[in-house]
């Protein structure tokens, strides 16, 4: 049976997105240094990333590797390396996870100051279960609250951001269904969220209903500014995802340098944290995101336009490693990019004598 040659379709151009910085560290049970991660952020930026997601403004006490988070996105603010690189930040988003309304208040008195995002990450489940044991409060309630949070964040110039979790399933409650998602999306837009993360935050999304989400989504909201992508690698399928999505007509990405990242550490430094309760899978260290390095060569090598700097951000994956002290998720660092120019170093000689010794032309391949 032959090979159905349909050409595959996929956007020329698409925008990634980098949250190593929040929801990758996040997910470490040392503190990472306010200089590191200051000079992630700033890198990302430097690299061409316009969307990075720095900080999270939950209590600190759940969450502490954030006690930093006023200091993060002041320092980017005040960065002579960014100034001096003329970076416009009208093209540039800062943005930070907000769960709860008073974790959007202190957002809105910092922007006030001068120094807070200029997007706000609020995060629904379609699953009430795991809503609940991430915020704290039914999903009623929350949309109540998250309608509030909107308004007065766009009333001083924060836009916010609608997650929808647990689309493709639930570690809580097991599966749930795609129509839900659909159904959340629309209400975010509804009470006026500027646009959708769609998340699968614990990797159970397989490639084949990836690609029909994104086509019920698109059929129902096709402007594609209004969606993200972001997905967990918790079982490998990460990358596969993404090309589902390319599939279907997605254009925003999110990814993470080293693929690091997943649940609030519930230990931390030498003792125990309350995070956001017991994690999900045996290895926590074996779960994360879609590697940004590994994201940006692949759709490098399909001729997809992300106008970043990918050999910057390969370094950039490098010393991640360092910072991190173990080996991460990203092939791309170790091996490279797809190289464009012979190897010569790889070359056995005197292939071409061989060839005049059996009277064959060069470049001949056949008798």
């Amino acid at each position: 049976m032959g090979c159905n040659q349909m050409q595959l379709s996929f956007p020329s151009k698409v925008c990634i997105g980098d949250i190593t910085v929040r929801d990758g560290f996040q997910h470490e049970e040392r503190f990472i240094s306010t200089e590191a991660k200051v000079f992630y952020a700033e890198e990302l930026i430097l690299a061409g990333i316009k969307s990075v997601e720095v900080t999270n403004y939950g209590n600190p006490h759940r969450m502490p590797q954030f006690r930093d988070a006023d200091e993060i996105i002041k320092r980017l603010r005040q960065s002579k390396r960014l100034a001096k690189r003329g970076i416009d930040w009208t093209t540039v988003d800062l943005s930070a996870v907000t769960i709860r309304e008073s974790a959007v208040d202190r957002a809105i008195e910092l922007k006030k100051e001068g120094i807070g995002p200029d997007r706000l990450v609020m995060m629904v489940s379609t699953d009430e279960e795991h809503h609940y044991t991430n915020s704290g409060g039914t999903l009623p309630e929350y949309w109540r609250e998250a309608e509030r949070c909107i308004k007065k964040a766009r009333d001083v110039g924060i836009k916010v951001c609608g997650t929808v979790s647990t689309i493709w399933g639930s570690p809580i409650t097991g599966p749930t269904k795609l129509e839900d998602a659909v159904e959340f999306t629309r209400h975010w837009l509804e009470i006026g969220a500027h646009d959708i993360e769609h998340a699968d935050h614990d990797g159970s999304a397989p490639p084949d209903k990836v690609y029909r989400y994104f086509c019920m989504v698109l059929d129902a909201f096709p402007n594609p500014d209004l969606h993200i992508a972001h997905f967990h690698v918790t079982r490998g399928w990460g990358l596969a995802n993404v090309l589902a999505s390319l599939q279907a007509g997605i254009k925003k990405y999110e990814g993470t340098l080293g693929g690091i990242g997943g649940q609030p550490a519930n230990f931390f430094g030498d003792a125990p944290v309350e995070g956001t309760g017991s994690y999900y899978y045996k290895n926590p260290v074996n779960v994360g995101l879609v590697c940004t390095e590994d994201m940006l060569v692949m759709m490098d090598e399909m001729g997809i336009r992300t106008g970043v700097d990918i050999d910057r951000i390969l370094e950039l994956g490098r010393f991640m490693e360092k910072t991190i002290g173990r080996r991460l998720r990203s092939e791309s660092i170790m091996n490279g990019r797809v190289p464009k120019e012979p190897q010569k170093n790889f070359q056995r000689s005197g292939l071409l004598e061989r060839k005049k010794q059996l009277g064959e032309l060069p470049g001949q391949k056949y008798p």
